[in-house]
């Protein structure tokens, strides 16, 4: 049975949907006002992991993540300049170009990583209504007040009420004490209070009206709107990155509370960071490569173009709550090792079935359904499929035989585990170029047929020429007692 490791609780608690066979999933989305980087792929792979994986133990799930597109603010979630209207007015451009523009993007780079879409994807300045309505119930409940058109969260009077700080592990003390004051902040009560509705000011270009201002919601506010608008007042899983655990996390749990007087999610989950030279990659270090970036190796870091699914690989190599070190000798590695996967399953397919098996096939799927049992262990999950590539190997050398009924079974766990759960593409790593693999093959082959040829004529000569040529050019290959293999 799957265990997931629930951050509210800092502990693996075995998974029990709130509704028999429905799984509610809350991720947050981008904030869309530039090209998305590695940071921002590891939680969409993670949860696409999970998603996957929630699909193959056979619940339906409902998986929402946002698009955030106003109210995620400069400094913080109280000052500054709105990060989409400040690039709007730099280039001259509506905010919503903007967001469509990054939007289109991020798309894409997530088809590219083969990351599923969501089964919801609402964008927060489509909620505003649902905000507003959002922000009366706290004030209503009366854990919120109004100062100079804006409303803030009194986290103070909530502290006394409900258990502020459960999910990061801080107290109220400590938040006081580590809270710095910011410049045009008078009109809190405290400077650890957080903004649930912003005035606007004159020049900001997105504001929308209020009963209490022309303004925008805070940037915590549409997640909690939205996460149960569509999932309900409770629901199973919410998901994102370590870094945005406080405040943004901790401040839904609060608005949650305060607005509906109960916890809204059950099971807290985080992916940890990914660093270079041990620091957080980010935009706001000034240190991230785009994955445009990545695809076409146009980084000073980079040693070469990295495709997509070596991407992806690199990342579920790593358990999601460990820490991944980026460099460009990792992503070599991980290429290296997806090749050898790319290879095997190539070698897997054309395998034939004997009378009988000479190989041992074991239960590779009980122990790669244990490992992801187990907290999403992906990267026990791609050592077992290492292992099993080992009597692969045996069988395509000659060196074994194997049934049709155990040639079905490790072809269904590959498929399933490899492409279905891992997510994969097979047919696509090894090579950039983007839909000329047949006709590359094709090619291949003609001159290794061509090499047969002249090496049953004995015209050694043009045999090693044709071999010598094509390894020059990154090719490996390999004569079997059935003609040959080759990868790049």
């Amino acid at each position: 049975m799957l265990q997931i490791y629930n951050t509210l609780t800092r502990q693996k608690e075995y998974f029990r949907p709130l509704h028999e066979g429905h799984v509610g999933m809350y991720v947050c989305g981008p904030t869309v006002y530039g090209d998305a980087h590695l940071g921002h792929a590891r939680p969409a792979i993670t949860f696409d992991l999970l998603y996957r994986y929630l699909m193959h133990l056979g619940y339906k799930v409902r998986y929402v993540r946002n698009i955030t597109d106003v109210g995620h603010l400069e400094h913080d979630a109280d000052s500054g300049e709105d990060k989409i209207a400040k690039k709007a007015r730099l280039e001259q451009l509506e905010p919503m170009e903007v967001v469509q523009y990054f939007t289109n993007r991020y798309h894409r780079d997530m088809e590219a990583l083969n990351v599923l879409p969501p089964s919801i994807e609402p964008h927060a300045s489509g909620h505003i209504i649902e905000q507003i309505a959002f922000v009366q119930k706290i004030l209503d409940n009366g854990y919120a007040y109004i100062s100079n058109g804006s409303v803030y969260m009194d986290v103070e009077k909530y502290a006394k009420d409900y258990p502020y700080g459960k999910l990061s592990g801080r107290n109220l003390e400590d938040i006081k004490t580590e809270t710095r004051e910011l410049d045009g902040q008078e009109e809190k009560k405290h400077s650890f209070d957080f903004a649930l509705w912003k005035k606007a000011a004159p020049e900001h270009i997105m504001h929308w009206p209020s009963p209490w201002s022309e303004g925008f919601p805070g940037w915590h506010m549409e997640c909690s709107t939205m996460g149960t608008k569509y999932l309900g007042e409770e629901f199973d899983i919410h998901g994102g990155g370590m870094d945005l655990m406080f405040p943004h996390h901790e401040a839904e749990i609060a608005q949650s509370c305060a607005a509906l007087g109960h916890d809204t999610v059950k099971y807290w989950m985080h992916n940890n960071m990914i660093t270079i030279a041990g620091k957080k990659m980010g935009k706001s270090y000034h240190n991230f490569i785009t994955l445009d970036q990545f695809f076409k190796g146009e980084h000073e870091l980079l040693s070469k173009p990295f495709s997509p699914m070596t991407i992806r690989f690199f990342i579920l190599m790593a358990h999601y709550r460990s820490t991944v070190d980026f460099s460009s000798e990792a992503l070599e590695a991980a290429e290296k090792g997806l090749g050898r996967l790319q290879e095997t399953w190539n070698r897997l397919m054309k395998l034939q079935p004997s009378d009988k098996s000479t190989v041992e096939i074991g239960n590779l799927s009980e122990r790669c359904e244990e490992a992801m049992d187990d907290d999403l262990n992906s990267p026990i999950v791609i050592s077992h499929l290492f292992e099993s590539a080992k009597i692969i190997n045996t069988i395509a050398d000659g060196k074994g035989t194997i049934s049709a009924e155990d040639l079905k079974q490790l072809k269904d766990v590959w498929r399933t585990y490899v492409v279905d759960i891992l997510g994969l593409r097979m047919e696509e790593t090894g090579t950039e170029a983007n839909g000329s693999m047949d006709a590359l093959k094709g090619a291949v082959d003609m001159l290794l047929n061509m090499r047969l040829e002249a090496k049953r004529n004995k015209d050694w000569t043009t045999s090693d020429r044709i071999r010598n040529e094509l390894t020059a050019l990154g090719f490996q290959i390999k004569d079997t007692k059935d003609g040959f293999e080759w990868t790049i």
